[in-house]
């Protein structure tokens, strides 16, 4: 009853009672997120505004790797990857580390404050990498115990390239007669909020990014990643690669 409720009111509220807990409905199970919405403020609210205007209802998981990530934020499917409408850029805030069961923002590389509407999940303590590179990447959030599970469940999907995909093989990847359908994609139906309380995750212990003291600025040049793409297997699926986590 709570949960509905709150849907049927999020339109209505302000940041200001904004959520700690979101639940992340997806096609392979439920994800809950706490929000480190006093820690990480500029972040959160940033991830609020899409949440608030449904904007990451029915996009797609794009990206996975094996021991590493899980990526979304970006894109809903038809017969193609749409970027959704992005936001302004939301400021960096390297406060915490990416160890597993996070949640952080993806940018583009060799710049630090590009963050729009992408974000991922480290798989695993990505902290000597994520924490430190371009400035480190944002962690605004942890995983509940209980969403590993769903986690584990798209990471152990067949992938073509680096999306996990359901209803195809490995060996179908490489054919060309092969035709993907959003039923073939992790989709995200909704994201919604499921405890209003700001001070939720004050009995958390994240762990504190003690290795971003130790970046040194990056240059401000383009990154050599934006002008790639990702191939689905031979079905030449094309997607930009702007925002991701190396």
């Amino acid at each position: 009853m709570k949960k509905l409720l709150l849907a049927s009111l999020l339109s209505a509220v302000s940041f200001a009672s904004s959520a700690t807990i979101v639940e992340v409905s997806t096609s392979q199970g439920v994800i809950k997120i706490n929000l480190f919405d006093q820690q990480t403020p500029k972040t959160v609210e940033n991830f609020m505004s899409y949440l608030d205007d449904a904007a990451y209802n029915q996009t797609v998981i794009h990206r996975s790797v094996k021991d590493f990530i899980i990526q979304g934020g970006g894109f809903t499917y038809s017969d193609d990857f749409d970027r959704i409408t992005t936001k302004p850029a939301v400021i960096n805030e390297p406060i915490y580390s990416n160890v597993k069961g996070t949640i952080a923002m993806a940018k583009l590389g060799g710049n630090p404050n590009s963050a729009t509407s992408q974000w991922f999940f480290n798989l695993k303590d990505n902290s000597a990498n994520l924490d430190v590179q371009n400035s480190g990447f944002t962690v605004f959030g942890q995983i509940t115990d209980d969403s590993q599970a769903t986690l584990d469940k798209i990471a152990a999907l067949v992938h073509c390239g680096e999306i996990p995909v359901v209803g195809i093989t490995t060996e179908q990847c490489l054919k060309s007669d092969v035709t993907i359908s959003n039923a073939n994609l992790v989709t995200i139906q909704s994201v919604l909020v499921i405890d209003d309380d700001p001070n939720s995750a004050q009995n958390l212990t994240p762990a504190k990014n003690t290795l971003i003291s130790q970046v040194v600025p990056p240059s401000q040049k383009e990154d050599s990643s934006g002008s790639m793409a990702w191939l689905l297997g031979a079905l030449l699926l094309v997607l930009p690669r702007l925002e991701r986590a190396k």
